[in-house]
């Protein structure tokens, strides 16, 4: 079973079953032996009834002598006992009449106490004692024995399936107990997130393996919570710094272009320094970005949304975005319907999405975009004539700057991009739960890149 818990309440249910399997066992074997040690000494006391009619010579009795002392003895017990009198020469003194012509096996030799089939009686229990020179034979049949422990199987295989069926159920119980601690610890870690660091696992009394694993996982946060702190404090430093000497730079080259007016080679040069400023200025916005989305640090606060008109105020933007281009831009479809996210964010996603359609797509081509809804998610689906990707590349397109393009050789997207819009796409589909990925058209060419978002708050 895949869950932790259904593979305790099994191994318990197993081990349950198998230790009653073998005590009831046990138990069989040992009732059996008990069954037949009560048959030795039944098959005794009839010896010593034997004994006390033969007397204190029977070695001077006559044969007939022997059978008028113990015939009426043995009629009396013929349901229970098979009796057989010998002497030392193996010369057959008495017989009782329920064994008919059949001869009971001498044990003189052996041991005197064993179980024989003999045919027309079946299974007995044989037992043989001394009379002084006599050998007296008595043997009890095994059938009460047989059928005692076929009740004993039949109740014990009972038993065994109530305890099969009682042993899941307190397996589930002992799984539950026992996971207790464990459930705790799930439950506190998934409590500890980017804006909940400071929380951890309470230590449980003792020093046994689950105190060390909580010391362990506490002190692995507790280096987590450092470690995220530094990020954060890195990261809005990082923020700071960096805005704060390109605006510098770039009101600079502002004024010095207006200083150059009278020499176009610098003023070509200080635009071309101001579009590389803008460029890092996006990088940087992009990365930050990233880094809080990946880092959980993003607080994502989502509303109600009428879908419809949310994506026909979108379709108007790219439209114009396209007829710049001398492309076109058309919603294929457009459900109507609600569903709760971050418009803004996925306004960011669809945009990225058109823009590097737009850098693959010559005039005169179709970008297309279908909004779908079902019960569960929301489906957009952007789609370009372009000349597609090789398969090894569909997915590689999501990471960070992997740029693809005719400056790299290659058709493809976000040419002359930062090679971090995908990325952001795929950060801003992760936190709404969703997925997105690229595949090739399977009509005619270009590229299709499909986002699925759950509709839920």
């Amino acid at each position: 079973m895949r869950s932790f818990t259904g593979r305790i309440i099994v191994q318990f249910a197993v081990l349950v079953t198998a230790t009653t399997a073998l005590v009831l066992a046990v138990g069989g074997w040992l009732l059996s032996g008990e069954a037949v040690a009560g048959l030795d000494l039944l098959n005794h006391a009839e010896f010593v009834e034997i004994s006390d009619r033969l007397g204190p010579h029977p070695e001077a009795l006559s044969d007939q002598e022997i059978d008028r002392r113990i015939r009426p003895h043995t009629e009396v017990d013929a349901a229970l006992y098979f009796f057989q009198v010998h002497n030392a020469a193996e010369r057959l003194l008495f017989r009782s009449s329920n064994l008919g012509a059949v001869e009971l096996p001498d044990l003189t030799g052996g041991k005197l106490e064993r179980t024989a089939n003999i045919a027309e009686i079946g299974e007995v229990r044989l037992c043989e004692f001394h009379a002084g020179t006599l050998h007296v034979q008595i043997a009890s049949s095994l059938a009460p024995v047989g059928r005692l422990m076929r009740d004993y199987a039949h109740v014990s295989l009972l038993l065994l399936g109530g305890v099969a069926v009682a042993s899941v159920g307190l397996g589930w119980g002992f799984a539950r107990l026992t996971l207790l601690p464990v459930r705790a610890i799930h439950d506190t870690a998934a409590r500890i997130r980017a804006d909940n660091l400071g929380e951890r696992i309470p230590l449980p009394a003792g020093r046994d393996e689950l105190a060390a694993l909580v010391g362990l996982l506490n002190r692995m946060f507790d280096r987590l919570e450092s470690s995220f702190t530094q990020v954060k404090l890195f990261t809005a430093n990082a923020s700071h710094e960096l805005k704060t000497p390109l605006t510098s730079i770039r009101l600079r080259m502002d004024k010095l272009r207006l200083r150059c007016d009278h020499d176009p080679e610098a003023t070509t040069a200080i635009g071309d320094v101001l579009e590389e400023l803008e460029r890092i200025g996006r990088i940087t916005e992009s990365l930050l970005f990233l880094a809080k989305a990946e880092s959980g640090a993003f607080a994502l606060t989502k509303t109600a949304v009428a879908v419809d008109e949310w994506v026909r105020d979108f379709a108007d933007d790219a439209l114009a975005l396209a007829e710049d281009q001398g492309v076109r831009f058309v919603v294929l479809r457009a459900d109507m319907g609600r569903v709760w996210c971050e418009p803004t964010l996925v306004r960011q996603l669809l945009l990225n999405l058109t823009t590097n359609a737009l850098r693959i797509s010559h005039p005169g081509q179709v970008i297309t975009l279908e909004s779908i809804l079902t019960s569960a998610q929301w489906r957009l689906v952007v789609s370009d004539q372009g000349p597609g990707l090789p398969a090894d590349q569909l997915e590689r397109v999501f990471d960070r700057f992997q740029r693809y393009g005719p400056t790299a050789g290659k058709a493809g997207l976000e040419d002359g991009g930062t090679g971090l819009g995908l990325p952001i796409c795929r950060s801003i589909a992760a936190l709404h739960g969703g997925v997105i990925y690229a595949e090739n058209r399977p009509e005619g060419t270009g590229l299709r890149v499909v986002v699925d978002l759950p509709i839920g708050g």
